[in-house]
């Protein structure tokens, strides 16, 4: 899950990376600074007006214990931040993984299917673009799949239904037997002695 919140405080990012030691921050890369947390695993994107990412969570209790956390450590080194109990946040994007449990030929799913984008060279995953529910999938040739964009769980499952279906129920990629052809024999003649 990926989930957005504010601390509605501006934050002094220099001195945070400075005072926290699992504190990234490169600003001539990125305006932000990394934060990842341990317990939940999580990591946190902050920026100077009190904004957060929280990436990396599976459910919403590690999202508010991740935001928790950072408020704490934010707290610890700016003094003025003040800790809050109940940040609200706003789920932004569900990613998942899943499996089709079949190989898959991805020439063919480009082929077959619609709004597939499939360049090899460029990247070793067909991309499969979903209009409702609006979702990214990214499709391997082993049959795992990255599902990205949903804003709820339920977009997330509709999604890999309707793709299982596309893909799984056509059987695209999966081997059939070649069809069994009647060959010509020739009888072969003996002689009876």
């Amino acid at each position: 899950m990926v989930a957005s919140a504010s601390l509605d405080q501006m934050l002094d990012l220099y001195s945070l990376a400075v005072g926290i030691p699992n504190i990234e921050y490169e600003p001539e890369q990125f305006p932000g600074a990394i934060l990842k947390i341990k317990e939940p695993k999580v990591s946190m994107l902050l920026f100077k007006n009190g904004k957060i990412i929280c990436s990396g969570a599976s459910n919403e209790k590690q999202i508010e214990q991740g935001i928790r956390r950072a408020n704490k450590l934010i707290h610890d080194v700016q003094k003025d931040i003040k800790v809050k109990r109940n940040v609200p946040f706003e789920i932004v994007n569900f990613v998942a993984t899943a499996s089709l449990e079949m190989n898959l030929d991805l020439f063919e799913v480009a082929m077959k299917l619609p709004n597939v984008e499939y360049e090899p060279e460029q990247f070793p995953g067909a991309i499969l673009r979903l209009d409702e529910p609006k979702l990214t999938f990214l499709l391997f040739k082993n049959g795992k799949m990255i599902c990205a964009g949903a804003k709820k769980e339920t977009h997330l499952k509709k999604g890999l239904k309707i793709v299982e279906e596309m893909v799984g129920k056509k059987k695209v990629g999966t081997k059939f037997p070649k069809k069994k052809t009647k060959k010509k024999t020739t009888k072969k003649k003996t002689k009876k002695k």
